[in-house]
């Protein structure tokens, strides 16, 4: 408990001395050599002159207000990043999804033909031997094969 206030003690008292140091001034001089200086004491050379200076405190408020507009400009970019990114992901992905549907277009028209062309249809049955189609089996699956060319090539 000791060693707390002693610390707490210490502390107040280094706040209190370094309060009261400060610069009066800036002493600016030259030398023999023609080498300028800058001192915070007097040097007490011919050359000597005291600097003065001026200064605005910094409005705190202002400040606040400069960083609120730069966060909302860096928010309002990203954003528009984001957003330009999220355009050109649905631009490619509604151009793929075209590419595919002509290249299913493509496929339905090509298994059309071939109904149309062959004399003999058939499938793979679960085993992979040829199942042959009667004609009832041929013209419903002409008519799914009309069906998905309608769905995908129209429009």
């Amino acid at each position: 408990m000791k060693t707390r206030h002693l610390t707490i003690a210490i502390a107040a008292l280094a706040l209190f001395v370094s309060a009261g140091v400060s610069a009066d001034g800036i002493y600016k001089w030259v030398d023999e050599d023609g080498n300028v200086h800058y001192e915070d004491r007097p040097s007490g050379a011919d050359s000597e002159e005291q600097l003065q200076f001026s200064y605005n405190r910094t409005d705190p408020s202002a400040v606040q207000k400069r960083v609120q507009a730069r966060q909302e400009s860096s928010a309002a970019l990203r954003e528009a990043r984001n957003e330009a990114a999220a355009d050109e992901r649905t631009e490619t992905e509604n151009r793929a999804a075209a590419e595919a549907k002509v290249a299913k277009c493509k496929e339905y028209r090509a298994n059309m033909k071939t109904m149309l062309e062959s004399p003999r249809l058939y499938r793979l049955d679960d085993a992979g031997e040829r199942v042959y189609l009667d004609d009832a089996a041929r013209e419903q699956a002409r008519q799914k094969a009309e069906k998905l060319i309608n769905e995908n090539c129209n429009g």
